[in-house]
């Protein structure tokens, strides 16, 4: 279910049991796998895939541009999240840079 004051674009692939809650955005080059579930004013954006069975919890910033110096805007850059997984509230976790492959990994039921 989305909520209708969320913002997701066209192009975003969800999957089955997705919910997304009040003021949530999410970008189009994101994947939500199954029973993903954003908690209000979550912003998904990026090349960001979250795995199914994962929470995100208020005020996340998911898969923004690395805070990184040397990050060359428009190099490869993303995020994947694993299944099973709790980010609580106020989480930033942003995409990867060139000199680690270009890709942030966070692990399977993490919290």
């Amino acid at each position: 279910s989305i909520h209708p004051t969320a913002v997701v674009h066209p192009d975003a692939r969800l999957g089955d049991g997705v919910q997304i809650g009040p003021y949530c955005v999410v970008g189009p080059d994101v994947s939500l796998h199954a029973n993903v579930v954003l908690k209000s004013h979550v912003v998904v954006e990026g090349v960001t895939t979250i795995g199914e069975n994962t929470t995100l919890f208020p005020f996340g910033c998911i898969g923004g541009p690395p805070q990184d110096k040397k990050h060359v805007v428009g190099e490869h850059s993303a995020l994947v999240i694993g299944k099973n997984c709790l980010i609580r509230e106020h989480v930033t976790i942003n995409c990867g840079t060139s000199l680690d492959a270009g890709t942030t990994r966070v692990g399977d039921a993490c919290w």
